[in-house]
């Protein structure tokens, strides 16, 4: 059996000269090695049974990592055996065939044999009995930590032809989903949620320090509305050295948001050495067509620091799937005997003949264009013996470009004296982000361990669209400014760790303690005038458009008026508490606490209680309780806008463009419609779980889960178009002629699953070695309440969650998932292949009839690896190597004009296969 330690960083297997400030007295092997693993941010395995009886060395002071090591480990008979560049190896000297099987790379070392050669001794496996400090290790699944937690490599990082971080985390873990539909801003940019919930529930850290959160709001989209989660897209992923995955509330640990888990990404830190990486690649369809260079070098800072860099460029183009949607709608006015255009309907008038010979190809729903650079840097120094500086950060450049809903020439949102053959609003989102973040950290502050560390962030988005306003006539431009949104995070963190022997048990007891000061900026800045004004424009008399009422603003996303423009803000003071004692050789516990204090909505506390048992050297149950929350974001506070979607208006039955305004909810008009104040949701998550290697080799978990929410925070359903919204909207000097929508504490619900991974490796000698992986993910989510609306505003046919907004969160994603994963390595070559099933998702409509169903599939993931050289390898693959898209939508559903025939609610998207060639270097 084997004992485990790990902390902030992996040694790499080249950087064996890193220093480290070492702070550790003599005394047991166990604790002493664990200690030593903590201070120096490596991992450690040894056979337990040879560290008993034995006692560690005193460390002190500023020392190379491999130094501090044969120091601590002089007299115990204990050697390095091993390092496979994430995990330092120890064994006495007579030791045989080990395996690693970790982070999804082997390591083997054969000791010489005495003469003559003993019988063949058995194979040492490891029975994961891992001290996790946090949420901090380098195993692909952490089998013996007390919640669930997926690491991802940066190995596994690279086995893939994903472009982004997001996808990447959506494809490898099981309970991960990303939201692939949506328009306008929700359109260009994706999300990921863990659990089957909200992607904001979800806490994202770098390098443990909170990550801050998109400026944008997603209004129109499905499954993921109302969310301004952290973008992982703009983290450059070559800067990345693994990701941690906490699939357990955390909030007690780490604050608001974590109700689903935390994804932690842990940059490189590597002092030499780098890599480049190009790739390019196109769909089945020939489009899509996509370029991607990275570069990541580290250096030496000084005598005993690093500096590491990192660099990513990719270009992609977009991707259209409306070759199906065909627009059959007449597009043109009628012509009159003159051959001049006349309304609809008028009599003994004919078609324009320019309606054979239309591009009928006027929807093109699919993946944006984007252009991304984005840098990436990590760095540290020693100040002193007991003192080391360090900072990161990355800063990141988006520009994206998304289609949006075809006008056709003679609807009343266009102008033909501006669009003649009508129009297809285009949004371009123009993304600035960084987020930079300083620290130091030592030891002997009053015995603790300690980190002081601020980040500062900030997240500016500008919107510009090629559309029109209508209701300037033909005076209109084309191209708008529509605004711009800004949200910026300054976070301050105080963390004390130390281990204080009791006395009475004898591991001692851990104890981690902080405080966090945090301050929130959201800003929206209006737009040019010409995107959001009436300009109260009437076709002349004979016009085939007289008498009808111009919307005011551009089409498609309109831009922020004055009345939407501010600039809000918020503070937040947080301390914690976390214990954690090892009761006996088989039983260990955690407790953590946390109080907050908003400026907004006062005060909040949080508790976490976790176990573990090992029932038997290789079976352990464990579990954890605890009590979460999110606060209101700033954006769904105080955000509003106007934009034009597809809404049923009675007595139609199926969609069509029609404007919708968001309304804060502390805006009058909201108030009318029913609007309170926002409250934090507030949630009890229960999870028990088994541990498992029933094999040598063999690891299993299996994790059971209930999460309660009370007071979520959803976008209501579309309210209107009626005679109450109408009222509410003209008392605020809106256009009338609208829908609307707002943000409220709409429901409690209760989500109910089952996570299962293995991972197992087996050796067929010559023909090399598969590391075989198997992950499932079962999830239910449902209503326990839904707040039901005054019987006044229900009377007028209000009604806050409709079918549509149950239906996305309960069957709008893949109830079920399963991958299977194996990559096989044979001598120089490697490869890669993964199957993905996702269950059945449906997308409700306000008819139940005309619901869709996005059927199971299993998509085909395959990367074909080969090592040129020991530094080149090239690499061939594909994203859903068999092109599968998924159903279609029915005719009822596609809008008018059509704009839809490929579900959007597909987990996978609607661009099919994409193919891709790969060149990575090392040196």
């Amino acid at each position: 059996m084997l004992l485990a330690a790990s902390a902030v960083w992996a040694l790499s297997a080249g950087a064996a000269l890193a220093q480290a400030t070492f702070k550790i007295e003599a005394q047991p092997a166990a604790a002493g090695i664990r200690q030593f693993a903590r201070q120096a941010g490596v991992q450690i395995l040894v056979q337990s049974d040879a560290a008993e009886g034995k006692r560690t060395a005193p460390v002190s002071g500023a020392l190379p990592v491999d130094r501090a090591l044969q120091q601590l480990l002089s007299g115990t008979g204990l050697t390095v055996v091993s390092n496979d560049g994430k995990t330092i190896i120890l064994a006495p000297p007579r030791t045989g065939l080990i395996r690693t099987g970790w982070s999804g790379a082997a390591s083997a070392v054969s000791a010489p044999a005495p003469e003559p050669a003993p019988p063949p001794e058995p194979e040492i496996s490891i029975i994961e009995e891992v001290i996790v400090t946090g949420t901090r290790s380098t195993s692909r699944t952490v089998t013996e930590s007390m919640a669930p937690i997926d690491v991802i490599s940066a190995a596994e990082l690279t086995k893939s032809g994903k472009q982004s971080t997001r996808d990447l985390i959506s494809t490898l873990v099981p309970s991960a989903n990303t939201s692939n539909s949506g328009a306008g801003a929700s359109f260009a940019i994706k999300t990921v949620s863990l659990r089957g919930l909200s992607a904001d529930q979800t806490l994202v850290l770098v390098n443990g320090k909170r990550r801050h959160n998109t400026a944008i709001l997603f209004v129109n989209g499905t499954t993921q509305n109302g969310q301004s989660p952290p973008d992982l897209d703009l983290i450059p992923s070559s800067a990345i050295e693994r990701i941690e995955v906490l699939r357990d509330g955390a909030s007690a640990q780490y604050g608001s948001d974590a109700l689903a888990g935390v994804i932690n990404v842990i940059l490189k830190k590597s002092p030499e050495g780098g890599s480049m990486t190009a790739l390019y690649g196109k769909t089945a369809e020939g489009d899509g067509e996509t370029g991607q260079f990275s570069g990541n070098l580290g250096m030496k800072l000084g005598e005993s620091g690093y500096l590491n860099l990192t660099a990513d460029v990719r270009v992609t183009d977009p991707t259209d799937r409306g070759d199906k949607t065909l627009n059959t709608t007449q597009m043109y006015f009628p012509l009159n005997a003159a051959g001049q255009p006349v309304k609809v309907g008028t009599a003994g008038s004919t078609l324009d003949p320019r309606e054979a010979t239309a591009n009928r190809h006027t929807s093109h729903p699919g993946s944006p264009q984007v252009q991304l650079f984005s840098l990436g840097y990590s760095a540290g120094s020693p100040l002193s013996d007991t003192i080391d500086l360090y900072s990161f950060g990355t800063f990141s450049s988006r520009n994206t470009a998304a289609w949006l809903t075809f006008r056709n020439p003679n609807a009343a949102n266009n102008n033909i004296a501006v669009y003649p053959d009508g129009y297809t609003p285009r949004l371009f989102l123009k993304d600035r982000d960084f987020q930079v973040s300083f620290g130091a950290k030592g030891t002997e502050l009053l015995g603790f361990d300690w980190d002081l560390s601020s980040s500062f962030s900030r997240d500016d988005v500008d919107y510009y669209e090629n559309s029109l306003n209508a209701s300037l006539g033909p005076a209109s431009p084309s191209y708008f400014y529509l605004g711009t949104l800004k949200f910026q995070e300054w976070t301050s963190n105080l963390d004390l760790t130390r281990e204080v022997a009791t006395g009475v048990f004898a591991d001692p007891l851990f104890v981690a303690l902080g405080a966090e000061y945090r301050d929130d900026k959201f800003e929206i800045v209006a737009g040019e005038p010409a995107s959001y004004i009436n300009g109260g424009y009437v076709a002349p008399a004979g016009s085939p458009q007289a008498g009808v009422v111009f919307a005011g603003g551009s089409q498609g996303v309109t831009g922020f008026p004055p009345f939407s423009a501010g600039s809000f803000s918020r503070d937040n003071i947080s301390a914690y508490l976390n214990v954690e004692q090892k009761l006996t050789q088989a039983w260990e516990v955690a407790v953590a606490g946390r109080f907050e204090h908003y400026s907004d909505f006062g005060d909040a506390k949080t508790f976490k209680l976790s176990s573990r048992y090992a029932i038997l050297p290789n079976l352990a149950i464990r579990g954890t309780a605890s009590t979460g929350f999110r606060a209101p974001s700033l954006q769904q506070q105080h955000y509003a806008s106007s934009s034009t979607i597809g809404v049923i208006v009675p007595p139609a039955t199926t969609t069509q463009l029609y404007p919708v305004q968001l309304l804060p909810p502390d805006n009058p008009a909201a108030i009318a419609l029913g609007a309170k104040p926002l409250r934090p949701e507030k949630s009890v998550n229960y999870s028990v779980g088994i541990v498992a290697e029933p094999l040598p080799r063999l690891h299993v978990t299996l994790d059971v889960y209930q999460i309660k929410i009370d007071n979520r925070i959803l976008q209501s359903g579309t309210l209107g178009p009626n005679a109450a919204v109408s009222t509410a909207l003209a008392s605020q000097g809106l256009n009338p002629q609208q829908a609307a929508f707002y943000y409220g504490n709409f429901a409690d619900t209760k989500t109910q699953g089952i996570d299962f991974v293995a991972d197992y490796r087996t050796d067929f000698g010559d023909f090399g070695s598969v590391r075989w992986t198997f992950s499932a993910n079962h999830t239910k989510n449902k209503f326990t309440r839904v707040v039901q609306p005054p019987a006044a505003l229900a009377a007028a046919g209000i009604v806050y969650i409709d079918r549509v907004k149950i239906g996305d969160l309960t069957v709008g994603t893949p109830k079920d998932k399963y991958i299977l994963g194996a990559d096989w390595t044979l001598g120089k070559f490697d490869t890669n292949l993964r199957l993905t099933r996702y269950g059945e998702v449906i997308q409700r409509t306000s008819l139940a009839a005309n619901d869709e169903t996005v059927s199971p599939k299993l998509i085909v993931d395959l990367d074909l690896s080969y090592a040129a050289t020991d530094s080149i390898t090239v690499s061939v693959g594909a994203n859903n190597l068999l092109d599968a898209y998924p159903d279609s939508v029915r005719a009822a559903n596609r809008g008018t004009p059509a704009f839809a025939y490929y579900n959007q609610y597909s987990p996978y998207g609607i661009s099919g296969g994409f193919y891709y060639a790969r060149v990575a270097a090392k040196f």
